[in-house]
């Protein structure tokens, strides 16, 4: 039951890691696209990238519970790092990547769910071009900056999920 719990974990903290990575290891290319280009570009991930974005949720639940299964192994302080990058991970997308998420989505149609999910409400589709003109490089960076952050600290969270696994008794 454990190793299971464990193996999960690990696939979740993974996928957790590889989807801020991805756009990292982007970066370099997209920093140099016009306005016109990135905004153009910017909204092919959302439909991917969400379905694989399950995996933060579960990873943090999976390291919880492994926290709870683990309490008393030599392992748990480990498992209480990687929880805190995991809980930190999320709080970046949460409190910096999601803002700039309704920004690029305002004029994308989408499912009810989608709507709801990155707040785009009917009233707020109307980007205009000033708008844009006035905000993009600073949402772009935004966004862009925050998924290094993100990538680096889910990062921290495998790599210490995998040393506390190693130093598990269990």
């Amino acid at each position: 039951m454990i190793l299971t719990l464990q193996i999960a974990t690990i696939f979740f903290v993974a996928i957790t890691m590889s989807l801020p990575l991805a756009h990292a290891l982007e970066f370099p290319g997209k920093m140099r696209l016009n306005a016109e280009t990135y905004m153009a570009v910017q909204t092919i991930y959302y439909p991917g990238f969400t379905i694989g974005g399950i995996g933060e949720p579960l990873a943090i639940l999976g390291s919880l519970a492994l926290l709870i299964a683990m309490w008393r192994d030599p392992a748990f302080w480990w498992i209480v790092a990687a929880l805190l990058a995991l809980i930190i991970t999320h709080a970046v997308f949460w409190f910096v990547t999601q803002p700039t998420n309704r920004f690029w989505l305002r004029s994308q149609q989408m499912v009810k769910v989608g709507t709801k999910f990155f707040g785009t409400e009917e009233k707020d589709r109307q980007t205009s071009r000033e708008e844009l003109d006035t905000n993009w490089m600073r949402m772009r960076n935004q966004w862009e900056y925050s998924h290094i952050i993100r990538a680096l600290l889910s990062a921290v969270a495998l790599i210490v999920l995998l040393i506390a696994l190693a130093r598990s008794r269990l």
